[in-house]
């Protein structure tokens, strides 16, 4: 396995695992525990995770994982989200996408598109979509975060201008009651204004954001109109989709 490849499984399995051995990583990248011990010696002088006695675990909780790890997290499944809402998307519509590493890879997605007018406070989407001709991108001003998310009461405003055809929203978690969980309180306030402001809301979300917790409260799940996700929800929130009549596909 070329050594990219391994640094990107290692943070994988940190990231799922909070803590995994050095003889469980050599295993899985099927190379020497010393390959393995020089591989986490160099991510950790790139602070993408710590080492610990025997093995490495991540600087932060899963659940706040640094962008560069959470980018590789669920890679496979965040993609196949992205391709089935882009799908849903006609040529010539106008979206927000907010902050998030699922919407960056909807942003890839819909680079075949045409004539799409995009609103987002997310400068890798920007940076994305900006490379097609056709397409007309808004930023939204405001502070601009370390993961190139911009928030703050500038960014809300100039959200509250436009109503457009889609809201492609990210989230952090959700709980079992249906809660949209956010740890950004300036971040949660645009999520909310794009909610607000579009006429179809199609959330995406991966399994592995069902039952994850975060401090504050969005929404609920049924403030959307589609929610995508890779496998089978949970029995109270799949009763909650059917009560509201929220569509859910299964990506």
């Amino acid at each position: 396995m070329a050594k990219q490849s391994r640094h990107e499984l290692i943070l994988k399995l940190v990231a799922e695992h909070g803590y995994i051995s050095n003889e469980e990583l050599a295993s899985r990248c099927q190379v020497t525990p010393q390959t393995i011990r020089r591989d986490l010696n160099e991510l950790a002088d790139n602070q993408q995770l710590s080492r610990h006695h025997g093995g490495a675990g991540t600087n932060t909780s899963i659940a706040n994982a640094a962008y560069s790890q959470r980018r590789v997290m669920q890679h496979e499944q965040k993609a196949r989200i992205a391709q089935r809402i882009a799908q849903q998307v006609p040529n010539f519509s106008s979206l927000f996408i907010n902050i998030g590493t699922t919407t960056e890879e909807v942003a890839k997605a819909l680079l075949n598109h045409t004539g799409l007018q995009i609103i987002t406070n997310n400068l890798n989407v920007a940076n994305i979509l900006s490379a097609k001709e056709d397409f007309d991108v808004l930023v939204a001003g405001g502070t601009v975060r370390k993961d190139g998310g911009i928030v703050g009461q500038g960014t809300e405003d100039f959200i509250n201008q436009f109503k457009v055809d889609f809201g492609i929203v990210g989230i952090s978690g959700i709980d079992e009651d249906g809660s949209l969980l956010d740890y950004d309180y300036r971040e949660v306030r645009v999520s909310q204004a794009i909610i607000k402001n579009s006429r179809q809301v199609l959330l995406a979300a991966d399994h592995t954001k069902f039952g994850r917790n975060a401090t504050i409260r969005l929404g609920n799940i049924t403030d959307a109109h589609q929610v995508y996700t890779d496998q089978a929800t949970p029995t109270k929130i799949k009763a909650l989709l059917d009560e509201h009549q929220v569509n859910l596909i299964i990506c």
